[in-house]
């Protein structure tokens, strides 16, 4: 933000008295939009945007390269899903995109967020700008609220090309429920992409630097990526007992065990929900006794089933969304910015 002044431009012009002016409300929605225009304008977001456009491409592909096997598959009860299996299907050369998206989404969201307020300190812009009739929790959610947009275009602009693409080359037409779990599956990637975009705005306003808060960003990432499975895979074989020499009823609540451990991670949340909406016959998330698969029949859920079974991992990324923020918040609300 070169210029804090532009935010501001015509804020006060016209009728100023007039009833259906809001002036609390005009400068954050200012705010926000010159955020947008940032962002779209950056080096930074084109780059990040290039790849996703690569991964996605990519991955459609593949997908519409080995549709004919999965939809002629009978032994496949989502083999009726076509746009679904677009999202889910591979010949093992690229992942599908929603693996791409959960490996990928977070450096989208750390490279729209890292230098979000410390940036503004160190050009000495945020100073000029709080001088300004703004309150310091109007900035800080215009800075996720601006982001969270041009995330949200992205990736429903991406599910529409897949949509029709999907509709081009194949001529079938999309049925509701699969049109309805595409959007679920969006809105479940934006709440994800967000967590990871709060983080790093939170890591912005506890560092003053902004190469610290991104490589701060980066090494929390690919620790929950890479290392944190690693960990618990040797702490498991170093606490709990061998499976082998467990019940059936005993392995259930070590498998339990297990993972809930591996739940604490966003990318494992985020796994578990994609997998459900995108894989209607998948009707539970962790180990099933014998009695329960018993009298199962193999049909794919409806779509309100699959919504059950994922509102536990929406919530757990809602709330540690929601915490990164009111961290974020409480330290800059309390941070000198005179210095």
């Amino acid at each position: 933000m070169k210029n804090p002044a532009v935010y501001f431009k015509g804020l006060f012009s016209g009728n100023v008295s007039s009833r259906s002016t809001k002036v609390g409300d005009r400068p954050f929605s200012v705010m926000v939009r010159k955020e947008v225009a940032d962002h779209i304008r950056s080096w930074r977001f084109i780059i990040l945007l290039v790849l996703m456009l690569l991964t996605f491409l990519g991955s459609m592909y593949v997908s519409l390269s080995n549709i004919s096997k999965a939809v002629g598959n009978a032994e496949d009860p989502d083999s009726l899903f076509l746009y679904l299996k677009l999202l889910t299907i591979t010949d093992n050369s690229l992942p599908p995109f929603h693996i791409f998206v959960g490996f990928l989404g977070p450096l989208l969201g750390i490279g729209l967020g890292f230098d979000a307020v410390n940036a503004e300190q160190n050009n000495g812009t945020l100073i000029r700008l709080l001088a300004q009739p703004v309150y310091r929790d109007n900035l800080l959610l215009a800075k996720f609220t601006g982001a969270l947009i041009v995330i949200s275009v992205l990736f429903l602009s991406l599910g529409l090309l897949m949509i029709g693409g999907g509709l081009i080359i194949t001529g079938v037409r999309i049925e509701p429920q699969e049109f309805l779990r595409i959007l679920c599956f969006i809105v479940l990637t934006i709440v994800y992409v967000g967590f990871w975009l709060n983080l790093s705005i939170l890591l912005s306003v506890v560092f003053k630097q902004a190469a610290t808060s991104a490589l701060t960003a980066i090494g929390i990432w690919l620790f929950f990526t890479v290392f944190y499975q690693m960990i618990m895979s040797l702490v498991i074989k170093a606490v709990l007992p061998d499976p082998a020499l467990l019940s059936p009823d005993e392995v259930t609540g070590y498998n339990n065990t297990i993972m809930t451990f591996l739940r604490l991670v966003p990318s494992q949340l985020y796994a578990d929900g994609t997998t459900t909406l995108l894989m209607p016959s998948v009707r539970s998330l962790g180990p099933l006794s014998m009695e329960q698969m018993s009298g199962a029949i193999p049909t794919p859920l409806s779509l309100r089933e699959s919504l059950l079974i994922v509102w536990p991992q929406l919530c757990g990324l809602l709330a540690a969304t929601l915490l990164c923020f009111a961290l974020a918040y409480q330290r800059f609300m309390r941070r000198e910015i005179r210095n």
